[in-house]
């Protein structure tokens, strides 16, 4: 079971260079109250790697995702990037409230559970979840200070 970032994930989730990056977007699957699979949409304005086994995460509060999280602290983070795909399971631990942020976010610390690459040796990923920001320099100043802030 591999429980490490590889340095290519490092580099995406390390906070850094977010206006070469705007265009990635990751998926973020937790289990709801009724047990069916939630999934949610995030960016990399919304995560970044403490190191090769952690993860901070910040999201908006209320949401069915950040609620799945506190009840079952658990998530896989999905994503398409250089080629394959990956499946990330962590461990969530939800950090104390930051006060006087500009954006109020839930925090969380993950820990690496397990990742998986998938590549098929007969076709290549050619690309994955990809956005375009309606305001990308607005957009891109909002990441960077929320990365600030949930890495605290």
């Amino acid at each position: 079971m591999k429980r490490e970032l590889t340095l290519e994930v490092l580099e995406l989730l390390n906070g850094k260079n977010l206006d070469n990056k705007q265009h990635e977007a990751f998926m973020l699957l937790t289990i709801d109250e009724e047990n069916w699979p939630h999934t949610a949409m995030i960016s990399v304005g919304e995560i970044v790697a403490k190191n090769a086994q952690e993860v901070y995460l910040g999201l908006w509060p209320e949401t069915t995702t950040t609620k799945n999280i506190m009840r079952s602290k658990k998530a896989t983070l999905v994503f398409f990037f250089q080629g394959k795909a990956y499946y990330i399971k962590l461990s969530l631990k939800q950090l104390p409230l930051l006060h006087l942020t500009k954006y109020k976010r839930e925090r969380f610390i993950g820990k690496v559970e397990n990742i998986r690459e998938d590549r098929a040796k007969y076709a290549s990923i050619t690309s994955g979840v990809q956005i375009n920001l309606n305001n990308p320099e607005e957009v891109i100043q909002r990441w960077e200070e929320t990365i600030n802030e949930i890495s605290r």
